[in-house]
């Protein structure tokens, strides 16, 4: 597989998880209870506190501007400023958070939820295909007269 079909696959992936945070402010508190926000977070989606849309918008605007990158990357949209640098940071906190929040979760003396473990496997997953995309078309996110990482 290609270093840019991985980055298209990562960018459809990081999209796919941006309208999935977007129909859980649709869905409302079981959505927000059946995806793993917790029950404070379902209870005041259920109050109708802004406090949840916001911070899921705020995950789902992120999610969407990491598939720009991943696209940008692929060649498919215009090049984005230091796109190596945000590719790098994109891969290593989808591959952190696959890698250590069950483990966290198990340290804290909590129960590890199935949310917990298949969630950390999709990261994973993301995580993998713009650190192996990235790696794989390395030189060809080289800007022209850019440096090592921009």
């Amino acid at each position: 597989m290609s270093g840019r079909t991985l980055l298209i696959m990562g960018g459809w992936l990081s999209v796919l998880a941006a309208a999935l945070h977007i129909a859980v402010i649709i869905g409302g508190p079981n959505w927000y209870r059946f995806f793993g926000a917790g029950e404070a977070m379902a209870h005041m989606a259920e109050r109708g506190d802004l406090y949840p849309v916001l911070i899921t918008l705020a995950i789902a605007a992120i999610l969407a501007i990491w598939g720009a990158y991943a696209f940008s990357g692929a060649g498919l949209i215009p090049r984005l400023p230091l796109l190596r640098t945000g590719l790098i940071t994109i891969s290593a906190i989808y591959l952190l958070r696959g890698a250590v929040f069950v483990p966290i979760i198990a340290m804290s003396g909590q129960p590890v939820s199935a949310f917990a473990y298949w969630s950390s496997a999709i990261v994973l997953v993301y995580g993998l295909a713009y650190a192996l995309g990235t790696w794989l078309s390395w030189s060809s996110l080289r800007p022209l007269g850019g440096t090592a990482l921009s």
